[in-house]
């Protein structure tokens, strides 16, 4: 499945060189596969010798997983196909929801999606929910009156009503980084180190396709960091969606219209330009510690910014890294990463994929050995950029 998902169009004889497997037994796995409709033939291989090949791919109808990311300043949800497309999406701006809202707006969410026959809700695999990972930092000054709610909340027992699936929860920062390891710039980075700015700063390591947790499961604390000499000043009071509106906000701008606008007005430009500058500066110390301790292929950005924000802060923060570093051909590129916007949304709905269907390629394939590196490297359809 891992395979035919992240090449699609392969052949049963390209999988069976790669997995080093035998003809028959690809063959018997495929034909399994097809009989649960989880993949489908797509035409046959054409130019070569001899019967032509039949190509396979992954059917998107054949599983679905629905995902829903709640955050310090919105909730959304996406239902997503086993090929990774969103089929369906709603999201609403809240300022720290209370779980009577998550309960209304997951209730709203699933009503909408069976009036739009976005899914076949007999082929839904479960469903993941991505949380903030420190909601006891949020200000109490701004929280709604039922925020303090999820402190005693079981999640499962709270959606078991709407949910009829099993549920997968996850911190939202971990979650963006899988849906983008399996769904997005994962395809062509093995290993990649990801920053979402939401409403909190968080980054984490990507490894051969898996999320690395740390030894106490507390990776991704990238706006903890210290800023400067000042101890009470750390990353994410610059970097995050939060100090972004803020800034703007402060400019006189209505902030809860800040996601529906395509561009921002120009009188707003040098306050954009003022918080890039500073949000920049800001990343650059830690980017170099992450590339000369953890030498990622690529620097991915993500967050609940407006997309041209987003290009604009990798492009500037990769011109100040590359000047800041002193061996400029060891330094990781800095991009926007390809799910970007609804990355945790994303990231929690690919969670009952993963558990029912698509395990992670350290299970699948085997690390490769220099005898079968010119082999491996001679199939038409490589995994690309992994050592596995």
């Amino acid at each position: 499945m891992q395979i035919i998902r992240r090449n699609p169009d392969i052949t049963r004889n390209e999988i069976a060189a790669m997995t080093s497997l035998a003809s028959a037994t690809i063959c018997n796995i495929v034909a399994r596969l097809m009989e649960t409709d989880l993949v489908i033939e797509s035409g046959q291989r054409l130019g070569g010798l001899g019967q032509p090949a039949m190509r396979l791919r992954i059917n998107p109808k054949g599983g679905y997983g629905i995902g829903l990311s709640i955050d310090g300043d919105h909730v959304t949800m996406v239902s997503l196909d086993l090929a990774g497309t969103v089929r369906s999406r709603s999201t609403r701006r809240l300022a720290f929801a209370s779980p009577n809202d998550v309960v209304r707006f997951v209730e709203e969410g699933i009503a909408r999606i069976k009036r739009a026959d976005a899914i076949g809700f007999d082929r839904v695999l479960g469903m993941g929910v991505a949380l903030p990972e420190h909601p006891e930092r949020d200000d109490p000054s701004h929280r709604s009156p039922g925020y303090q709610d999820w402190s005693h909340v079981d999640i499962r027992t709270m959606l078991a009503s709407i949910v009829p699936w099993p549920t997968h929860i996850d911190e939202n920062v971990a979650a963006a980084a899988i849906g983008e390891a399996h769904f997005g710039d994962g395809q062509d980075y093995a290993s990649f180190f990801y920053i979402f700015v939401g409403a909190e700063l968080g980054g984490g390591m990507v490894i051969n396709g898996t999320y690395h947790r740390g030894a106490n499961v507390r990776s991704g604390g990238l706006g903890c960091l210290p800023l400067g000499t000042n101890p009470t000043e750390v990353l994410r009071d610059v970097v995050s969606s939060s100090a972004f509106s803020n800034r703007l906000q402060a400019a006189g701008l209505d902030v809860a219209l800040l996601n529906t606008m395509r561009a921002l007005p120009a009188q707003y430009a040098s306050h954009v330009a003022e918080w890039l500058q500073d949000a920049s500066d800001s990343l650059v110390p830690a980017l170099a510690a992450v590339n000369c301790l953890l030498n990622p292929a690529v620097v991915l950005i993500a967050g609940r910014l407006p997309v041209d924000i987003l290009d604009r802060l990798a492009a500037a923060v990769h011109s100040k890294f590359v000047a800041a570093v002193p061996d400029r051909a060891t330094a990781a590129p800095i991009a926007r990463a390809r799910l970007s916007y609804d990355a945790p949304a994303i990231g929690a709905a690919t969670l009952p994929l993963l558990d029912r269907i698509l395990p992670s390629d350290a299970i699948l394939i085997k690390r490769r050995t220099s005898a079968q590196r010119p082999l491996l490297d001679a199939i038409s359809v490589p995994l690309k950029n992994a050592d596995s």
